[in-house]
């Protein structure tokens, strides 16, 4: 069962300067040709960028009572160490200067907050998740009440501790 779900849509304003970029280009191309050309210019270049950003946009973030799919990514929540939402400007050092280059980042431009995602034992293949979304507390709150629901399982069946991480 899904416990948060969110796509990663482009937003309007994305589609609006595109498609004056287009009108712009397309005025370009078609400068001297006959309007049946101006119409198959416009047409090819509106449906390619269309495309562009319906696919850039696709990515989805579900959170279920196991696991975190980011992108065609998983992550079970068994694994996550710590979580914490981030703002603008954590979110922009954790994309730059402070990033690590082996961390998984689903991150796009028009989104400027996201959540952090530890990994227990922070494995030098992937160690956390950086998660850009709209709305990053529910995200976090979600995230947290899995792990926890996973972990007070698994201390039931003594199979595993908990264990906390540090953002950093």
């Amino acid at each position: 069962m899904r416990v948060y779900y969110e796509r990663l849509g482009v937003p309007v304003s994305w589609w609006l300067v595109v498609t004056a970029c287009v009108a712009l280009l397309g005025t370009t191309l078609w400068a001297g040709l006959s309007p049946t050309w101006a119409i198959v210019i416009y047409a090819v270049l509106e449906s390619a960028s269309a495309l562009v950003l319906l696919a850039w946009g696709a990515a989805t973030i579900v959170v279920t009572e196991t696991d975190l799919r980011a992108g065609a990514q998983r992550l079970p929540l068994a694994s996550v160490a710590d979580v914490t939402a981030l703002d603008k400007d954590q979110t922009s050092a954790l994309r730059g200067p402070r990033a690590d280059p082996a961390a998984f980042l689903i991150v796009r431009p028009y989104l400027h907050r996201s959540v952090y995602v530890a990994i227990e034992g922070r494995p030098a293949g992937q160690p956390y998740w950086l998660i850009g979304t709209r709305r990053p507390a529910e995200l976090a709150a979600a995230i947290e009440r899995g792990r926890t629901a996973v972990r007070g399982v698994a201390n039931q069946d003594g199979a595993r501790r908990p264990a906390t991480g540090a953002m950093g």
